[in-house]
């Protein structure tokens, strides 16, 4: 089975909200909503992947040193197996916009479970929620 390397990046913001994405039309899992970021590519770091897909998607700049490793998903689809760190960070520039025809929303801790979210990202929110 093919192995999908994914980095992903819970941004909190100062109310300590989390901002989820939602899947847009045309995707697999199109209206589910997930944490920010995308496919690690060859010879790319986890990290330098949410640079850049943070940059793409949303339009915000952060650093290494702003993301900090919270903890990953390791979860079987039909067609492949799915590794996705999970990275926090508090700290970037600019305003999050969907680039890319997606609708945002800022989750509070208790409102996380209300967003549908593909199987991977479900036993990442206990984690995420007793950490924030």
């Amino acid at each position: 089975m093919r192995l999908v390397l994914v980095a992903a990046v819970a941004l909190i913001d100062p109310d300590g909200r989390v901002l989820l994405a939602q899947r847009p039309e045309g995707k697999t899992m199109a209206g589910l909503w997930e944490f920010p970021g995308g496919k690690v590519q060859a010879g790319e770091t986890p990290e330098a992947a949410l640079i850049r897909e943070l940059d793409e998607e949303l339009g915000i700049a952060t650093s290494d040193s702003c993301l900090a490793p919270l903890t990953f998903a390791s979860h079987g689809y039909d067609d492949f197996h799915l590794l996705m760190p999970l990275f926090a960070c508090r700290k970037w520039q600019g305003t999050p916009q969907g680039r890319e025809g997606q609708r945002l929303a800022w989750a509070g801790k208790t409102a996380l479970r209300d967003y549908p979210m593909p199987p991977a990202d479900l036993p990442l929110l206990p984690i995420l929620r007793d950490w924030l």
